[in-house]
């Protein structure tokens, strides 16, 4: 048995849940995967998946085989880099998951000049607002909007985005422009409410004028939990939104929406790729990590937090 080869065809398996992708994926035959963890399993003498005709489910023996796994392929895999005389090209295949705007937006336009510069990562984008586990998920990193407060995790701060209250022309014409932040609670006004995927409850916003503090709960229309759904319920006139500038300017441009309270201020949501400390930090996802700090530099205004703030 090739030691290496049954760890990484294991570590496939993992990640990709099914013998079947594993094989395909490392260009091997299925045969060849099963008899190489077998044999793994063999001679570690413990069970590292459980398999049934239609799923593979790794074991908590597995589970923890795996993490050591994934740093000793990474490893091996900067060395190579570095051997190579290839430590400016890194290769290999980086796992992120980030929010849908956010891909739409301003990660996937830019790709092309990410790819250009490094032709041999294979970028496996997960695009969502969802809460996801790096290790059950086998995710190198994810990048999220607002404090991450799982300390489980290593969170680097990339960006702190500035938020506007909007509203479409249509809803507007129906109900009114509200000129203070307190109308929302009132009369016909409604808010489209933003569902965290971490409590599953739609978060009150505060506005600032000079000493004036508003909290804004709003009654809503509809909540919806993700970013793209909710900029186009927000287009449609469903009711009033919380906006960063990024995801509005395009339709404030266009008309599709108006900004409101423009004299008032919202405290900036912060920015961070997270990544689990005992993952390998291998040379791919540094060069990513820092592609994307220098790409919000270039579409994120520096702003002056409040005195208030973080």
């Amino acid at each position: 048995m090739d030691r290496f080869d049954a760890m990484q065809a294991f570590a496939r398996v993992v990640e990709t849940g099914s013998f079947t992708r594993a094989a395909r994926t490392l260009h091997m035959s299925k045969t060849t995967v099963t008899q190489l963890i077998q044999q793994l399993e063999a001679r570690l003498r413990v069970k590292l998946l459980n398999r049934t005709t239609r799923t593979v489910k790794v074991t908590a023996d597995g589970l923890a085989y795996y993490e050591r796994v994934q740093l000793l392929l990474a490893a091996l895999d900067d060395a190579e880099t570095a051997l190579s005389g290839a430590a400016a090209a890194p290769r290999g295949r980086l796992r992120v998951d980030v929010p849908s705007p956010l891909a739409r937006l301003v990660l996937i336009p830019a790709l092309p000049a990410f790819h250009q510069r490094y032709p041999d990562i294979q970028l496996d984008l997960g695009v969502s607002d969802r809460h996801v586990s790096l290790i059950d998920d086998s995710v190198d990193c994810v990048i999220r909007g607002g404090e991450i407060t799982d300390i489980s995790l290593v969170a680097r701060h990339i960006a702190d985005l500035p938020l506007g209250v909007y509203a479409a022309p249509g809803y507007l014409a129906l109900h009114g422009a509200p000129a203070h932040p307190r109308e929302l609670q009132e009369g016909t006004h409604r808010v489209i409410g933003y569902r965290q995927a971490r409590t599953g409850k739609a978060l009150p916003y505060t506005l600032r004028r000079t000493e004036e503090n508003v909290v804004v709960h709003g009654r809503h229309a509809l909540t919806v939990d993700d970013g793209n759904a909710y900029l186009a319920a927000g287009q449609a006139g469903l009711g009033v939104l919380w906006l960063p500038h990024y995801m509005a300017m395009h339709a404030v441009a266009s008309g599709e929406l108006v900004p409101l309270f423009e004299d008032w201020t919202i405290a900036p949501m912060p920015l961070h790729i997270a990544y689990t400390p005992n993952r390998h930090v291998s040379r791919k996802l540094r060069v990513f990590m820092d592609w994307v700090v220098a790409l919000m530099a270039e579409h994120v205004p520096q702003i002056a937090l409040p005195s208030s703030g973080r």
